[in-house]
């Protein structure tokens, strides 16, 4: 194929059209600051209304709970630092999972450094926690549980709802990074008993530099960056009013075409697993084979390095990756993949491929075609495959 294959819509996707088409006046015709007194003002202060309510709606939340932020890593900042400012009289003892995306497990890394404790639950093979596990963590002391909706990397899909419901038994703040979920998937803040909740807009086809962080009303944690009195005396800062115009379209056309876009996808995804599971031998599915999200699919190949396959794979016009953008220049394995018990050797292997509402049937065998000859390239140089060849002829 002469184009691209663009396979890595978890690491971003592209800004659809539409998206576009409702961003571009707020950069010339409609550029005031919406912060202004003056009439011209208004109509940016309108459509960051209006995205902060089409942001809502698909969560089943209330706008007023909205706050517009710079992305999925400053929302999960602004929800860990400022619950332990906030709450730090009752405790504070954090949970978290293993999995989770570097945003929230660095920043518990630091919150450590300034007297925290945090409690990292292991999960299955498939990547999930353990809801017994779980509340076993819980002590007098705990402020916060952080458990990810679903994970970027190999797909699978935490018991949201069940671990809401556990920490509001235990009068405990329950925060969801919903990155890779919000607009995939069905969420509902109520439903799942959720405190706060993250996404960012270009993970469904809306722009870069923009999030949102739900603070569930009568949670009361305050300002993560200080200065104007921007998002009701929250979050200081110019808004940046076309990335918001984009991110709340995004979210209406996400919520709008959701149902049809988790059959396509499920339809296509399952092909390619069902062929690479198939038709490459020593390969594996990571990730919960049912619970993950429409748009996933992680294979651990083995007697092969991740990195080599993904270059190959460039060489055809096909973006993949070995797991998070933002570990992209790490040459260790996933700490995904370790936590859900594979050895370094067979981690080392792993390639993601994520889809999109254009992904096509034939794209996928384009892929999975060329895929089979790479395989078969890389581990006929490869030493430990061929030790592993000889002693399957012996035995």
């Amino acid at each position: 194929m002469d184009k691209i294959i663009y396979l890595d819509n978890a690491a971003t996707t592209q800004v659809s059209e539409a998206v576009l088409n409702e961003m571009l006046p707020f950069f010339r015709q409609t550029y005031s600051n919406p912060s202004a007194i003056y009439g011209f003002a208004e109509k940016s202060r309108k459509a960051i209304d209006k995205a902060r309510t089409q942001a809502a709606e698909l969560i089943g939340a209330k706008s007023e709970d909205i706050y517009f932020t710079g992305g999925g890593s400053e929302s999960d900042n602004w929800a860990l630092k400022a619950t332990v400012e906030a709450y730090s009289a009752k405790g504070k003892h954090i949970i978290t999972s293993k999995i989770e995306h570097h945003a929230i497990l660095h920043t518990c890394s630091y919150l450590e450094k300034q007297g925290c404790e945090i409690t990292y639950l292991d999960v299955d093979e498939n990547g999930k926690i353990s809801l017994d596990e779980l509340k076993n963590a819980i002590r007098p002391d705990t402020i916060l549980i952080t458990i990810m909706t679903a994970n970027n990397e190999i797909g699978t899909i935490e018991p949201i709802a069940e671990i809401g419901r556990i920490a509001h038994e235990n009068g405990i703040l329950f925060h969801t990074d919903a990155v890779q979920a919000y607009g995939h998937i069905p969420i509902n803040v109520d439903e799942m008993h959720i405190d706060m909740l993250s996404a960012s807009g270009h993970k469904l086809n809306g722009p870069k530099g923009v999030g949102i962080l739900y603070i569930r009303k009568g949670v009361k944690i305050r300002s993560f960056i200080h200065g104007g009195s921007q998002e009701r005396n929250r979050r200081a800062g110019t808004s940046n009013v076309p990335a918001i115009v984009g991110f709340g379209k995004a979210a209406q056309i996400a919520g709008e075409t959701m149902a049809e876009r988790i059959k396509q996808e499920r339809e296509i995804r399952d092909h390619l697993i069902e062929r690479v599971l198939s038709e490459i031998p020593y390969t594996r599915l990571n990730g919960h084979p049912t619970d993950r999200l429409p748009n996933n699919a992680n294979f651990c190949f083995q007697f092969i390095e991740g990195e080599s396959l993904l270059i190959l794979l460039d060489q055809l016009g096909v973006c993949a990756s070995s797991g998070s953008a933002c570990t992209s220049g790490s040459l260790d394995p996933s700490h995904v993949l370790l936590a859900i018990g594979l050895p370094h050797e067979i981690a080392h292997g792993s390639l993601r491929l994520t889809l999109s509402e254009e992904t096509t049937l034939a794209e996928i065998d384009f892929v999975v075609d060329e895929l089979k000859k790479i395989i078969k390239r890389l581990r006929n140089m490869s030493p430990l495959y061929e030790d592993f060849t000889k002693n399957q002829e012996r035995g």
